[in-house]
């Protein structure tokens, strides 16, 4: 946890450094004084972190699959038909910046959100890249076969129940409306990894539209009662500490409080609550449009609302998902007809909502996908590698946007190029993503954490962006 100077403290020293900071460059004494730039920086740093206040939660609106960042995001007006593709741009409430004609409704949000448009890294893989985007860390592979390990680098979510662990009451973290993988693999990134099992976030597995949704982990199967369930409990408890006698591994001394923590969740009124989608008044779940993207993002408002701190809601299941976002054929109908539609209902109705409540102000929400894709829309060529009408994945630019928890509003942070393939300038990876989520969080990214062989490491190794931020 960080411990951080008082804000008036930290703001006075910088104040009373800076004035004399001129007429000690002059005099040439700083080294004399002992006062290097570190120095300076350091009390830079404090005094810029001191005028952010910590958010309470997250949530991250994860795009499995990537979206056209130079579709939506980053469009390109000038550029040549096979690069601009077949939208129009629309204004938005940031002079001379444009958004696609398919996303009315989150073109209006803009003036209130940070956009950059110069994230960029090399993993070209949906697996091991959606792996850096969801842990601040990715796999020395970049390769299609990549898939969840105990030794992975822990979830966000993960980390904070780790950093700050809740009352067990409610999930520290929650994952919905499912798992993402690609073919057999399950995406790395999604659970405790070297954390342990006990820090995993709970995944709500089951579509929020459904009209019998229910998270069945908080449900008694049929015949049993708590009474006997809580007996099994403790069976259980019993066994693995007579086991540990015998192997003393992580994962047999974590059963304990793995055990406790769905005991927990199963005997929670609170938990069954924020749980219970179908509390909200049907005019309400209609404001967030009835399919599972908007549905899984009033679910996510609910969680928050009730003190989950750190939500990953998916849109997109795996590559070959109807509803992904893997669009190597077809791009412009699947983003007008089927991804965009949802999404700008969905994501402005989470901000209305959350606004209205006086959540917004201390909930980070990041719209996200692990990489962009390609400026060259496929040609009908059998020789083009990509399909007609389709772009292929491309990680070196992309866009993402952030809102509420106190970032600059109106901002447009970064540019690519002319036909957006390259950040002009230095690119933001996910590893300053993560450090900047975890500072947001009011948690020094440079935070030793250990896992479960009392093994040191650094908790995100990226910049913390506190440029995004006002």
């Amino acid at each position: 946890m960080v411990h951080r100077q008082p804000a008036a403290d930290a703001c006075s020293e910088f104040r009373k450094f800076a004035q004399t900071r001129k007429n000690l460059l002059k005099a040439g004494v700083l080294g004399t004084l002992g006062i290097g730039l570190g120095d300076l920086l350091r009390l830079q740093s404090q005094a810029r972190n001191a005028k952010h206040s910590p958010v309470k939660a997250v949530i991250m609106l994860q795009k499995y699959g990537a979206p056209s960042h130079v579709d939506m995001w980053d469009m390109k007006p000038k550029a040549p038909v096979e690069i601009r593709g077949e939208f129009r741009q629309i204004a938005t409430g940031v002079p001379g910046y444009v958004v696609c004609e398919h996303m009315p409704r989150m073109a209006k949000l803009v003036e209130n959100m940070t956009i950059v448009r110069s994230m960029g890294h090399t993993v070209a893989n949906h697996n091991p890249a959606t792996y850096f985007m969801l842990s601040g860390r990715t796999s020395t592979a970049d390769i299609v076969q990549v898939g969840a390990k105990p030794d992975d680098w822990p979830n966000y979510g993960a980390a904070l129940s780790k950093m700050r662990p809740g009352n067990g009451r409610l999930p520290d973290s929650a994952i919905l409306p499912h798992l993402c993988y690609d073919q057999v693999y399950t995406t790395p990134g999604q659970f405790g990894g070297i954390l342990g099992k006990k820090y995993d976030p709970f995944v709500i597995a089951q579509d929020p539209n459904h009209p019998n949704f229910s998270v069945k982990t908080l449900q008694l199967q049929k015949g049993l009662s708590v009474r006997r369930v809580d007996h099994r409990r403790r069976l259980l408890i019993d066994i693995d500490r007579q086991q540990r006698r015998i192997e003393n591994s992580a994962a047999v001394n974590g059963m304990d409080q793995y055990y406790e923590r769905a005991w927990s969740l199963l005997t929670s009124p609170q938990a069954k609550r924020a749980f219970d989608i179908n509390r909200e008044p049907a005019a309400f779940r209609q404001r967030y449009g009835r399919n599972t993207v908007g549905q899984s993002m009033l679910l996510a408002r609910r969680l928050i609302e009730a003190g989950v701190r750190f939500v990953t809601c998916y849109h997109g299941l795996n590559p070959g998902d109807f509803n992904g976002w893997d669009t190597h054929r077809d791009n412009f109908n699947s983003l007008k007809k089927r991804l965009l539609p949802p999404e700008d209902r969905g994501f402005s109705a989470l901000v209305e909502d959350l606004q209205q409540r006086g959540l917004l102000d201390s909930t980070l929400i990041v719209w996200c996908g692990e990489f962009g894709r390609s400026p060259r829309v496929g040609k009908a060529d059998v020789t083009d590698r990509i399909s007609p009408a389709g772009r292929d994945h491309w990680p070196f630019a992309y866009s993402i946007g952030l809102l509420g928890g106190g970032v600059k509003r109106g901002y447009i942070c970064g540019r690519t190029d002319k036909i957006g393939a390259y950040p002009v300038g230095k690119p933001y990876s996910p590893g300053d993503l993560a450090a900047t989520i975890f500072w947001a969080l009011g948690i020094d990214p440079q935070t030793e954490i250990r896992d479960q062989l009392d093994r040191p490491f650094q908790l995100a190794t990226g910049r913390a962006a506190t440029e995004w931020f006002a």
